[in-house]
């Protein structure tokens, strides 16, 4: 059974920081990719950080603000995100899974997700 339980999320406002955590059991434990994504109302599902075999992926808008680690004896992720935005505002997945390095930003590439954590950041 592989369960991945996201929290973490909240209402901050502009220039705050958030980090949120997705706690890995079963089998997603073992999993060498783990990741984030987010998605907006009406939006696609959008990628936003992984980590995969000790490297870490970031999207290119996102950093320098967020980052991504892994801690393998908490089977834990880590989602630290600095000077949140508004447009930050979204439900936030935590994704466990096995893609190849070219499908790591593709969501269809992920078999195991969470429930979802909020985060709104007022302006």
């Amino acid at each position: 059974q592989v369960q991945l339980v996201e929290s973490g999320g909240g209402l901050v406002q502009a220039g705050d920081s958030l980090r949120l955590s997705c706690g890995a059991s079963g089998r997603a434990s073992r999993l060498p990719t783990m990741a984030w994504f987010r998605q907006a109302p009406g939006e696609d599902r959008q990628f936003v950080a992984a980590v995969r075999l000790g490297n870490t992926y970031l999207t290119d808008s996102m950093r320098g603000r967020f980052t991504i680690s892994r801690d393998n004896a908490k089977n834990t992720v880590y989602l630290q995100m600095n000077s949140l935005k508004p447009e930050d505002t979204a439900v936030y997945y935590c994704a466990a899974g096995t893609p190849i390095l070219s499908s790591l930003r593709h969501s269809s590439a992920y078999a195991n997700w969470g429930q979802g954590t909020q985060v709104t950041v007022s302006s």
